[in-house]
């Protein structure tokens, strides 16, 4: 059974604004991940939350970096976190706003949960 997407503050907003090419990309491997599977473009960011459960989808477009982060924490609901163009030059980790950015975002989810599905 396909899980529903939940989109977490501007994820959805963010991600509309990438080339058509990487938003193909990004709907693709969410998909999988709605129908119980992982991308061979995503990749877990353990680090960022312990135990979260939480997977980063890449996509290089014509010289740029295209992200999206999801977490497959919560049972019944695949929540998309964060959706963003990679502006750092140095190195492939995720630059520190936007880890900020994941985390805050993952608390949200995790009260969206709590109100929306944990008393079903």
């Amino acid at each position: 059974m396909e899980k529903p997407l939940v989109w977490i503050g501007s994820s959805l907003v963010d991600l509309k604004k990438f080339p058509e090419e990487a938003k193909d990309v990004m709907g693709y491997s969410l998909h999988v991940a709605q129908n119980g599977g992982k991308a061979d473009n995503a990749k877990p960011l353990s680090s960022l939350i312990r135990g979260g459960r939480v997977f980063e989808v890449l996509d290089d477009h014509k010289g740029d970096t295209y992200r999206a982060v999801y977490t497959v924490r919560f049972g019944e609901v695949l929540y998309v976190l964060h959706s963003f163009k990679k502006k750092s030059t140095k190195g492939i980790s995720t630059p520190r706003p936007d880890v900020e950015l994941i985390k805050a975002r993952y608390k949200a989810a995790e009260e969206h949960y709590k109100v929306h599905y944990s008393s079903k």
